[in-house]
């Protein structure tokens, strides 16, 4: 269903920034794909270019057997597109605006039937008279999947799906997005590596603009190096407690302060931690 090879952004011209290098990868029909990195590896650059909102500097990206730099408004008629700042009309309410991008793709599909079902989908039935202004951030970003929905596009590309909302907004949206891979090809970025585990089937794990890993969880998981790591949450006294691991034999090093996150992207790069 999408297929990436070789793609590649420069900024700056030959001897510029590579916030995309040389990268290749493929999702399956009905697979949910997770895109996992820490800020500005390269994230937001890809699913731009796989969108069509901007070009790369080489490289090609298939959609659907369409070659999205070729024949960028074929390709996006396949494409469902959530930005990590969902483009709305605070003016208008989320009826107008649903109806607004109804028009502007140019679905064929009959408007009222389709715009229900994704109100109903993505639970914003009870809010399509009220302006989206008025709207907390949790229903703003359910209008941002709706609009994504309209035209019904066999692949959803949604940037930071579950950005600044609360925990019963982010499991709210984690259980949608679940939900949505029965019917669609869905590309999920995130930073956050519980949330890529919860949602995606397949994980691509990108770092300063390059791939460090792509498998399933479990397979990343069983391709970690087999030297022993504890790691160990310390709720106070952290300085007397690595003074105390650090005395017991075999111990190599001990590191704190560091996220979860960092520990699997350290591992999956095949570094020690």
């Amino acid at each position: 269903m999408i297929e990436v090879r070789n793609l590649t952004k420069s900024y700056g011209g030959v001897k510029g920034v590579k916030a995309v290098d040389n990268i290749s990868f493929t999702v399956e029909k009905g697979e949910i794909l997770g895109f996992l990195g820490p800020n500005g590896a390269g994230k937001t650059t890809t699913m731009n270019i796989l969108s069509g909102y901007i070009s790369s500097s080489s490289g090609s990206a298939i959609l659907g057997g369409i070659d999205v730099l070729e024949e960028p408004i074929a390709a996006k008629r396949n494409i469902g597109y959530l930005p990590e700042n969902p483009p709305l009309y605070l003016d208008m309410t989320v009826d107008e605006y649903l109806r607004f991008v109804y028009e502007l793709k140019k679905s064929k599909l009959p408007r009222n039937t389709h715009l229900n079902e994704i109100c109903e989908l993505v639970k914003i039935t009870d809010m399509r008279k009220r302006l989206i202004r008025n709207l907390s951030k949790g229903y703003r970003q359910r209008v941002g999947l709706a609009q994504a929905l309209v035209g019904n596009p066999a692949i959803l590309i949604l940037d930071e799906p579950t950005s600044g909302l609360d925990p019963k907004q982010i499991i709210e949206i984690r259980t949608l997005i679940k939900k949505l891979g029965e019917n669609h090809t869905v590309i999920l970025s995130s930073h956050i590596l519980p949330e890529i585990q919860a949602v995606c089937d397949k994980i691509v794990i990108i770092n300063k603009g390059k791939i460090a890993a792509d498998a399933t969880a479990t397979k990343l998981s069983e391709g970690f190096s087999s030297k022993h790591r504890l790691v160990v949450e310390v709720k106070e006294n952290l300085e007397e407690a690595i003074k105390q691991i650090e005395k017991i034999k075999g111990i190599k090093s001990v590191t704190s302060e560091v996220t979860l996150e960092e520990i699997f992207l350290k591992l999956t790069a095949g570094e020690d931690y």
